[in-house]
């Protein structure tokens, strides 16, 4: 990137090959309040990308995390956008240092879609439990777009400093609910809500070392370890230690130790037990990602083709986003490099129109926090700034042409018509309509009778209506007014059909703005009825959110 740590080897020297084996794309998965949003503040201490942790933890005085920019994610505690986080760590008796590319994902089910399209941009991720409630069923939905998309997950067991099960539990709902083995590669000493520290589970399942941890003031800091050996920690802590270690030795038994093939092949999943509050863990965690989790690799194409990390520059865009930093105004495309060496400048050509596209303005992104880049690699995340061209799924490249897939967008199950309270906003309320809609953050459906003074926003949760509402009166000055409607369903159909169904009660038709046209229905059973009656009328599926 712009600027090398101190005492590392200048990229140049390195090569593309040695920078792509030294990257680790990742996103964190979870259900809301699981603590994604401090274990991201948490690795970010851990690499010394911030000094102190964002959260101070206790209603007085909270702080919000770095990665959570938007006033609505400030004042609830949420995250409803997804950001990108890129940092250096150096690993453990390691001579280099390897680039972490961390994209946050919203943790409310109702941004699915903007999590998917996070998802199509990383190698692996880490699936986030809450020790005490386990898996929950956002986490489950996220986990199956990662086994459907063969991404390879490591597994944190979160809050162990609080109540919470068994450890070996949690474990078994892992194997029984998801089918995915876990095989723990750090088990804790002491019970939930009693967190002394880690024992780390040598190759043979083993207890290898114990690292105790030492609280800081409210878990802002690093949190000291002490590392022990299996004697010394029998001697120290007695029965917990003992605990621990016979329940390594029982899952050696059952065959649940690490072994690299199945976890790249999806069968199972590394764990480790942490409290991202008290950054514990949180280390161990980093290490396993830099050890185990997979350099960028190649990216299938629509032609069935795959591009390789060493060919010519290609990339895809999976996120879109404004309003980021009122003092800039601008807009920035989310771009995942897939292969080659990009160069800040360079004259790229925007697979979707076959048009040049010039990258004078490059930037990582940290938070709000932003800097220029002037060489990035495959598995790091750019942004480009006021690439207006530019839409989630697109595919940049130089010389080799490629194309990859789009980003599918979810059916929509929420409907409702928005407008603007004053006429004299109409030209503010136009342009912020067509900047949320580029970004993804609701689909926009227009028709003849309703007209562009009243288009009609689907979205897979309710809560991305708030988020709409807020930026165009935040960003654009446009106080709105919503109109839910009574339909709850949508299938796309084709213009042969539209007619027709626009005259049956309970439904409308709609023009997407990517040219999709929607019949959206009252409720499943008019859909039902419709489909019986008019069998010859094209009615398909969108993707389900729970795909």
């Amino acid at each position: 990137m712009t600027a090398s740590p101190e005492g590392s080897v200048a990229p140049a020297a390195r090569g593309l090959a040695a920078e792509v084996s030294r990257r680790r794309t990742f996103a964190v998965i979870s259900h809301p309040d699981a603590g994604k949003s401090t274990l991201t503040e948490a690795l970010a201490l851990h690499a010394r990308k911030i000094a102190e942790a964002g959260a101070i933890h206790g209603k007085a005085g909270r702080k919000s995390t770095v990665s959570d920019w938007m006033e609505m994610e400030k004042a609830r505690g949420i995250s409803v956008s997804s950001t990108a986080l890129q940092f250096n760590y150096r690993a453990a008796g390691s001579e280099i240092d390897n680039v972490i590319n961390l994209v946050d994902t919203p943790g409310h089910s109702d941004f699915s879609e903007d999590t998917y399209r996070v998802l199509t941009a990383v190698d692996a991720a880490v699936m986030l439990i809450d020790a005490a409630k386990g898996l929950e069923p956002q986490t489950l939905k996220l986990f199956q777009v990662c086994r459907h998309r063969g991404i390879p997950v490591i597994t944190v067991i979160n809050k162990w400093d609080r109540p919470g099960r068994a450890p070996l539990e949690l474990l078994d709902e892992i194997d029984e609910r998801i089918g995915l083995t876990p095989t723990p590669l750090f088990l804790p000493v002491g019970i939930a809500g009693d967190f002394r520290g880690l024992l780390r589970r040598g190759p043979d399942g083993a207890a290898a070392e114990y690292i105790h941890f030492t609280r800081t003031a409210g878990g802002a800091t690093i949190a000291p370890e002490e590392s022990l050996t299996p004697e010394a920690a029998e001697a120290r802590e007695g029965e917990p230690w003992s605990t621990a270690a016979e329940e390594s030795e029982l899952l050696s038994a059952t065959g649940q130790d690490h072994d690299q093939e199945l976890f790249l092949a999806g069968q199972t999943s590394p764990v480790i037990y942490a409290s991202a509050m008290l950054n514990f863990g949180v280390r161990q965690l980093l290490e396993t990602l830099v050890a185990l989790a997979p350099a960028p690799g190649s990216r299938a194409g629509v032609d069935g083709t795959s591009r390789q990390p060493a060919e010519p520059f290609s990339a895809v865009v999976f996120k879109v986003q404004a309003g980021m930093d009122t003092a800039h105004r601008d807009r920035l495309a989310f771009m995942r490099i897939v292969s080659g060496e990009f160069e800040r400048g360079m004259v790229v050509t925007h697979a979707q129109t076959g048009r040049p596209f010039a990258t004078k303005y490059a930037l990582t992104v940290f938070g709000r926090e932003r800097a220029t880049v002037d060489t990035a690699y495959p598995g790091d995340v750019v942004g480009l700034v006021n690439a207006t061209a530019l839409a989630p799924g697109h595919t940049l490249f130089v010389d080799k042409k490629v194309e990859f897939p789009p980003i599918p967008s979810f059916a929509p199950e929420h409907f409702a018509a928005l407008r603007a309270q004053s006429a004299g906003k109409y030209k503010q309320f136009r342009k912020a309509i067509d900047q949320l809609d580029s970004e993804g953050v609701v689909q926009v459906l227009r028709n003849d009778s309703r007209g562009d003074a009243s288009p009609v926003l689907a979205a897979v949760g309710p809560m991305q209506f708030e988020v709409v509402t807020a930026r165009m009166q935040g960003e654009f000055g446009v106080e709105t007014q919503l109109d839910h409607l009574a339909y709850t369903i949508a299938r796309r159909t084709d213009a042969e059909s539209a007619p027709e169904l626009d005259r049956q009660r309970g439904v409308e038709v709609f023009t997407r703005s990517d040219g999709a046209i929607l019949a959206v229905f009252s409720d499943k059973w008019r859909l039902q009825y419709i489909r019986k009656e008019m069998p010859d009328l094209t009615l398909e599926p969108l993707v389900a959110a729970a795909d």
